[in-house]
């Protein structure tokens, strides 16, 4: 296996990581371009890695729609999950929510409605009357609510994104981006797994009207399992998607198109496109022992380094043989150590091209040695 040597500090020794194969290949497997698609703006990631697959004008701001409601639920799940709020809490519909246009789940004003039955509304039947009830129930009014939802968004790296209000509907400087779409569609099916399964529910019953969820791909893709739809007359017709094939997600935006089958067709392809040309991998787990490592003057002689999360790669379909991770790991690394301070980097290569970079830390602490000890470390260093 060829050693990668770091030519930007004479104090890193390189170590390689014996587990990955290594091909007589030079060039990487060629992936086509990304299929010409009916949307003005979208995005194809890898759910896994963060690895954009395929974008187009994916950082400019747009109305979008009820994929507007993906925020509302994100600050709903934040709230079950702290405490402050439970499934099964009564809310009073209020004039103003039982009023909405739009897409409605038909609640009734002064009726108590369990928050478990307005999720569904507001989730599979895109309901306004629904979203807009639990909005004033948990902030006092949907204006408190929204701050949250622009909080929220700042917490999680949207920076193209503005919220006016909590359910989608048109208003001025209500905007955001397809790359922040697919960043808080991440963030719901990582961190709250156990509510983003009911996104492929197909159909939901309340007051005796049946509807059925908007998202056509849950009826034509086994693989899809999420998420939302969108549309409104300047807006255009809008879709969140996500699928799993082979324990490989994928997260397609798709925004401004001209009806529910392009948005459905313009998705599937995105999706198809993705799982045909790429695959990807885990190669090490947050916590994994990677290195044992010398310490100077510290308590103990040895740290393990590793990683702080996952770490996965997405790369093109059968060029796994092809890849060569690195470890650069600092030759002088001397106590006392944090637990998660960096000490060198883990490189992955494919084909001799750098595909990703991550730090590589320490997975305990180490404190100072004795003073026997630290006086023995520094004769040693300086032979050393």
């Amino acid at each position: 296996m060829k050693i990668l040597n770091n030519s930007t500090s004479s104090l890193l020794t390189v170590f390689t990581l014996l587990f990955l194969f290594i091909s007589t290949a030079n060039a990487a497997v060629p992936i086509p371009a990304a299929p010409k698609v009916a949307a003005k703006n979208y995005i194809l990631v890898d759910a896994n890695s963060g690895r954009v697959l395929a974008e187009k004008e994916a950082d400019v701001q747009v109305e979008p729609a009820s994929i507007t409601k993906l925020m509302t639920s994100y600050v709903i799940y934040n709230e079950l999950d702290a405490g402050r709020l439970s499934m099964d809490d009564m809310v009073t519909i209020s004039e103003k929510a039982w009023r909405m246009g739009g897409s409605r789940m038909y609640v009734e004003v002064d009726k108590q409605v369990s928050v478990h039955d307005l999720m569904k509304g507001l989730i599979i039947q895109s309901g306004n009357d629904a979203t807009v009830a639990l909005a004033e129930h948990i902030a006092g009014t949907e204006r408190a609510f929204v701050d949250l939802m622009n909080q929220y968004a700042a917490k999680l790296g949207m920076t193209n994104t503005y919220f006016a209000n909590s359910t989608g509907w048109p208003a001025e400087g209500h905007l955001t981006s397809a790359r922040d779409i697919s960043k808080l569609a991440l963030a719901v099916i990582q961190e709250f797994p156990e509510h983003y399964a009911w996104y492929k529910e197909k159909v939901f019953t309340y007051n005796n009207i049946k509807q059925y969820n908007r998202n056509k791909l849950l009826w034509s893709d086994d693989s899809v399992d999420g998420i939302k739809t969108g549309h409104t007359e300047s807006a255009g017709y809008c879709l969140v998607a996500s699928a799993v094939r082979s324990d490989m997600r994928l997260i397609s935006v798709v925004l401004n198109t001209e009806s529910e089958k392009t948005r459905a067709s313009v998705s599937q392809s995105l999706l198809n496109y993705g799982f045909r040309f790429f695959e990807t991998h885990k190669l090490y787990a947050a916590g994994e022992v990677l290195n044992r490592s010398r310490v100077w003057k510290g308590e103990s002689e040895k740290v393990s380094l590793g990683l702080l999360k996952d770490l996965y790669i997405t790369i093109p379909r059968g060029s796994y043989g092809q890849l060569e991770a690195v470890m650069d790991v600092d030759a002088n690394i001397v106590a006392p150590l944090d637990k998660g301070s960096q000490h060198g980097a883990v490189r992955v290569n494919l084909a001799e091209e750098e595909m990703l970079q991550t730090p590589l830390v320490a997975l305990e602490s180490v404190g100072e040695g004795s003073m026997f000890q630290i006086a023995k470390d520094h004769i040693l260093q300086l032979f050393n």
